[in-house]
């Protein structure tokens, strides 16, 4: 067969392999002058191309059963293809790097084994038409390509420096594709309040709820990050997804931070080791054995109470409360440019997931990111430009 495979990115480069290594002809179309440059960005470029922890609840779709089978059928061969390509993980509680902590060691692998397998890359070209009569006839900005098979692997809306704009769902939908909203995932969260300057640059250890129409739907533990408008940090963009779906349909987003996660929710205790402290602690010295001051002093303020006041005197299930269920309004999130990943995509029940052929186009696959299917944090996102990356590449036939 002849194949190309449109985006140099890491599903297409993936597909390409594999695909190659079946016999097919193949060639990678790819807009930018280089492939990969979105993967050198990954894990502030240490690459956390993988994760041993494969639950289905790290990932997020309208159709998950169905990416559950994508999972089942892929997950164990990831470490075993990157192996073969000479690579050497580091295994940190699940979480795998490179050894060398340099996400140019994923792309230099693969490029090398591109080469080895004579792939031709055709770079600096955008795919602006698809279509299909006895061949696929594809259309760049520079030329005309026809092939017999097609594996689109061209990336969502974030970080569109990388050259993901969004192109390719246009592409889909020519083929008559639908698809799932295309939003912001793992993205900082705008909140409405206005008290972010004076704790801008704080991290803390939290435990974050997700609380969706009054509705308690997810919950996060790890470190928070408060900036100028918001919040940051991984345990808040495992949240983002769900908020800009929500947000999309209209619904009220809340997140509540428990800044006493040792306690588990458990008020009564919390009060209990509170009034077990020296009653010479003003309010704020109190406060600081256990937060940030910044945090500690606007729970004083929130609270009415002054840097003054003593345990004793205040109202301590209020202080309390703003403790272990401080309220964040949110108002949206930060755009796809800010975006690791988004969420949305061709739905799952329009692609064959054992092999990753659309169900309305013979002869087309498709991969990555254009899927409705994002992960969390944590290597979750590669695992799956490889996982389908594989599969389609191993389907050609």
């Amino acid at each position: 067969m002849d194949v190309i495979v449109i985006g140099g990115g890491a599903s297409g480069l993936v597909a390409a392999i594999k695909a190659r290594e079946l016999g097919h002809n193949v060639t990678i179309v790819e807009r930018n002058n280089k492939c990969g440059k979105k993967l050198l960005l990954t894990g502030n470029g240490k690459c956390n191309f993988w994760n041993n922890i494969q639950t289905i609840d790290k990932y997020h779709s309208a159709n998950l059963n169905l990416f559950e089978n994508i999972l089942n059928n892929k997950k164990d061969e990831v470490i075993n293809f990157f192996n073969d390509l000479g690579v050497v993980e580091k295994n940190i509680n699940g979480y795998f790097y490179p050894f060398t902590n340099q996400s140019i060691t994923i792309l230099n692998a693969l490029l090398y084994r591109i080469e080895k397998l004579n792939i031709k890359i055709i770079y600096n070209e955008l795919v602006t038409n698809i279509n299909f009569k006895d061949k696929f006839i594809i259309n760049t900005n520079m030329n005309k390509y026809i092939c017999d098979r097609v594996i689109l692997s061209v990336g969502s809306k974030s970080y569109s420096k990388t050259g993901s704009d969004g192109s390719g769902y246009k592409l889909l939908k020519n083929f008559g594709h639908n698809i799932n909203e295309i939003l912001p995932s793992l993205v900082p969260i705008i909140g409405k309040e206005n008290f972010y300057k004076e704790i801008e640059g704080v991290r803390s250890d939290v435990i974050l709820s997700l609380r969706e129409n009054n509705v308690i739907i997810k919950e996060e533990r790890g470190e928070v990050q408060f900036n100028k408008t918001g919040l940051s940090g991984i345990c808040t963009f495992n949240l983002s997804g769900l908020i800009s779906r929500g947000l999309n349909n209209s619904k009220k987003e809340e997140i509540l931070i428990n800044f006493v996660p040792w306690f588990n929710g458990n008020k009564i205790e919390f009060i209990k080791w509170l009034d077990k402290k020296d009653k010479r602690y003003k309010l704020s010295e109190l406060l600081d054995g256990f937060l940030n001051y910044k945090i500690g002093n606007l729970i004083i303020k929130l609270s009415k109470n002054t840097l003054d006041s003593y345990w004793e005197e205040v109202d301590k299930e209020r202080i309390v409360d703003l403790i272990m269920s401080f309220k964040i309004e949110v108002k949206d999130t930060l755009s796809y440019e800010n975006a690791q990943v988004c969420s949305g995509g061709v739905y799952l029940n329009e692609i064959d997931t054992n092999t990753m052929e659309s169900l309305k186009v013979k002869g087309l696959y498709v991969t990555g990111e254009l899927l409705d299917v994002d992960g969390d944090c944590g290597g979750y996102n590669l695992g799956i430009a490889w996982m389908t990356g594989l599969i389609a590449g191993e389907s050609i036939k």
